[in-house]
C-alpha cells in the first residue's frame, strides 16, 4: 500500500501544491478565445445575446411612460418577479428591470453555458454586471429579467427554521410559500454528475455527516440540494413565475433603468410616494420618463412602489431618491426626503476560500448539486466546475463562513443608476472572521485532499494543505478571500424598514429584496429570496 506524500508548505502556498487557489482573474488571452467563440456569437457591445420579449413584457419606455398602476416593483430579480406575479393576483402591477428578457437567451437557459455570463460582461447590456468592492473583491450583479437567479449556480436549499422563527415570519405561511415556489421552478436531481458524485464522498470522508440524501431543508451534514435547471438541462428563472400571475395585469418594462422615487407632501405634510422617474439603461442619453402610482380620492387604497433592485440597486435608489444618511446625500446635492442613516449601512458578504483541484482532463461546466454543512452550521462547503474560457474549465472546491461579525457601507459613487455603487464589506476584517476562515480553510483541506477527490484527479492525497499552521493559514485567507455571491444588507429591517418591509418616514414605499437581510438565509439564499417575494405579496393581498 502507498504512503501518501507530505510536502513542506511553501510560503506562496501554491508552488508545491496539486490543489491551488482559485483566481477569478481570467488574461486577456482567455478573454480573447472567449469571445471569438461561435458558440456564443458575440459582437460589439451593446450586442450581446438578449431574450426574446413575452406579450407582457415592453422595452418601449413610451408604452409605460405616464401611465399609472396599483404597485410599481423596480427590479424584476429573484424577489420581485415572484411578488409581481403575487400581487397580479389583485391589482395592476409595472415592474421596472433594467435588463432584458432571458428567453431564448442561451447563456442564460442553457446549463452547458453555466457561468458563462460571469465573464461575458461589458457596460450596459451583459446578464451580468461586474463590480469590484473597496475590498478588492471582483463580484457580480443580474442585470436580466430574473436577476441572479439566471446567473448563478441554481441551488435551491430553504432557511433554516431557526433562520425563520429569529427574523419573526408566519412559519406556516413561510411554508406555502416555499412549496408554491418548489411546484412551479425547482427540480430534484435525477442523478449527480461524476464530479458532484465524487465531491459527496470528499465531504462525508471530511467528516461532514451524517448524509442526508436529498432535502430543501438546512440540516448539518452532506445533502443534495434541489436546483433551478431541470433533469433536461434547461434553467428556471424566477422570471418563469410570471406566469402564475394575472398576465393582464402585469406590465414588465426591460432595460429601463429607475433614476429615483418621485415624492408628494399631503395633507398632514407627509412624504408620499407618486411614481418613479427612469431612463433607458443602453447608456444613451438620459431623457427621463415617468410612471405614476394609483391615486384614488380614497388615500387609503393608494398605490405604492416597492423596491426588489438588490442589495446593490435598493439601497442605491433610497440614496438618488433622497432616503439616507444627510452628509452623503447633500455631497451629491440630493435634495432630503428622510436624514436615514441606516440606509447602505450593515452591508455585509460571506467570505469564501476556493481551492482549484488541478485536473488535466477539460470536463464541462458544472454547476453544484451536493453541500456540506458544518460546524454547527457555520461553514458551508460546494463545488462547481466553471469555464475560464471557450474549452477551458476549472474545479474549485468552495467554502463560506455562514455567520460573519465584520459589516461595511454602501455610498453612490455618482447620480448616474447605472453605474455601480461604491460598497465595502470588510472581509476578515474582524479577529473572529479571520479565525474562522483558518477553521474552514482546515475543513476545505481536508475535502481536496479526500481519497475521492484525489482518485478522480488521478494523483495521490495531497495533505501539505492541512498540515499548514495557523500563521500560514491567515495569510493564506487574507490573500486569497473572496466573494460566494451572496452579499446582503443595505436597506435593514428595524433600520431602514419596519417589520411589513415599509420604507421609515415616508407614505406608499417598501423594500422587499436581500437588502433587508441581516444574515444570508440557509447555504444559497436563492430560495428564501424566491419564498420572501411570495410570502410579502401574500400577506399584502391579505392585508388589502
Amino acid at each position: 500500500m502507498k504512503k501518501r506524500r507530505k510536502k513542506k508548505l511553501s510560503n506562496s502556498m501554491t508552488s508545491e501544491m496539486r490543489i491551488t487557489e482559485c483566481r477569478h482573474v481570467i488574461s486577456t488571452v482567455v478573454l480573447l478565445v472567449v469571445f471569438m467563440s461561435p458558440l456564443v456569437k458575440l459582437s460589439p457591445s451593446p450586442s450581446l445575446p438578449q431574450g426574446i420579449n413575452l406579450p407582457y413584457m415592453t422595452s418601449n419606455v413610451r408604452e409605460v411612460s405616464g401611465k399609472s398602476f396599483h404597485y410599481i416593483i423596480v427590479g424584476g430579480g429573484t424577489a420581485g418577479c415572484s411578488l409581481a406575479a403575487t400581487l397580479s393576483e389583485k391589482f395592476s402591477v409595472l415592474v421596472v428591470e433594467r435588463g432584458g428578457s432571458p428567453y431564448g437567451n442561451h447563456l442564460v437557459e442553457d446549463k452547458k453555458y453555466y457561468g458563462f455570463p460571469l465573464i461575458l460582461t461589458d457596460e450596459f447590456a451583459s446578464v451580468a454586471q461586474s463590480f469590484i468592492s473597496k475590498d478588492g473583491v471582483n463580484n457580480y450583479r443580474g442585470r436580466v429579467l430574473g436577476g441572479s437567479s439566471a446567473i448563478n449556480g441554481g441551488f435551491y436549499s430553504r432557511a433554516s427554521k431557526d433562520f425563520v422563527r429569529k427574523v419573526g415570519w408566519d412559519e406556516g405561511l413561510v411554508e406555502e410559500a416555499y412549496e408554491w415556489v418548489e411546484s412551479k421552478i425547482v427540480f430534484r436531481p435525477d442523478q449527480l454528475t461524476n464530479w458532484q458524485s465524487v465531491v459527496k464522498l470528499g465531504l462525508l470522508e471530511a467528516g461532514i455527516k451524517p448524509y442526508n440524501g436529498f432535502s430543501f431543508e438546512h440540516t448539518e451534514g452532506t445533502k443534495i440540494g434541489g436546483s433551478v435547471f431541470d433533469n433536461h438541462g434547461k434553467r428556471h428563472t424566477s422570471a418563469d413565475l410570471l406566469a402564475a400571475g394575472n398576465q393582464e395585469k402585469i406590465t414588465i418594462l426591460l432595460n429601463a433603468t429607475v433614476n429615483n422615487i418621485i415624492f408628494h407632501k399631503n395633507g398632514l405634510n407627509e412624504s408620499r410616494v407618486g411614481g418613479i422617474r427612469f431612463i433607458k439603461s443602453n447608456g444613451s442619453a438620459r431623457k427621463t420618463y415617468k410612471a405614476y402610482i394609483n391615486k384614488p380620492k380614497n388615500s387609503n387604497s393608494w398605490g405604492e412602489v416597492i423596491l426588489s433592485a438588490g442589495s446593490l440597486g435598493s439601497p442605491q435608489i433610497l440614496l438618488l431618491s433622497g432616503i439616507g444618511p444627510y452628509e452623503h446625500l447633500n455631497k451629491f446635492n440630493i435634495p432630503v426626503v428622510v436624514d436615514s442613516e441606516g440606509v447602505g449601512q450593515g452591508m455585509q458578504d460571506n467570505p469564501c476560500i476556493s481551492l482549484r483541484v488541478d485536473i488535466k482532463q477539460q470536463l464541462s461546466p458544472d454547476p453544484p448539486q451536493v453541500v456540506g454543512i458544518a460546524d454547527d452550521f457555520k461553514f458551508i462547503v460546494q463545488a462547481l466546475i466553471l469555464p475560464i474560457g471557450l474549452n477551458a474549465t476549472i474545479m474549485p472546491i468552495v467554502a463560506k463562513t455562514a455567520f460573519p461579525a465584520a459589516r461595511g457601507k454602501l455610498e453612490l459613487n455618482s447620480t448616474d443608476p447605472r453605474q455601480n455603487p461604491s460598497v465595502e464589506f470588510n472581509y476578515l476584517e474582524n479577529k473572529r472572521d479571520l479565525e474562522e476562515c483558518v477553521k474552514m480553510a482546515q475543513l476545505v483541506g481536508k475535502v481536496a485532499s479526500s481519497e475521492a477527490v484525489a482518485s478522480f484527479a488521478g494523483g495521490e492525497p495531497e495533505s501539505s494543505f492541512i498540515s499548514a499552521s495557523e500563521d500560514e493559514l491567515k495569510k493564506f485567507c487574507k490573500k486569497n478571500v473572496r466573494t460566494f455571491y451572496h452579499y446582503h444588507g443595505g436597506c435593514a429591517v428595524g433600520s431602514v424598514v419596519d417589520k411589513d418591509y415599509k420604507v421609515y418616514g415616508v407614505k406608499g414605499l417598501r423594500v422587499i429584496d436581500a437588502s433587508t437581510l441581516l444574515e444570508s438565509p440557509g447555504t444559497n439564499p436563492m430560495a428564501t429570496l424566491l419564498m420572501l417575494g411570495r410570502y410579502q405579496g401574500v400577506k399584502m393581498l391579505r392585508e388589502s
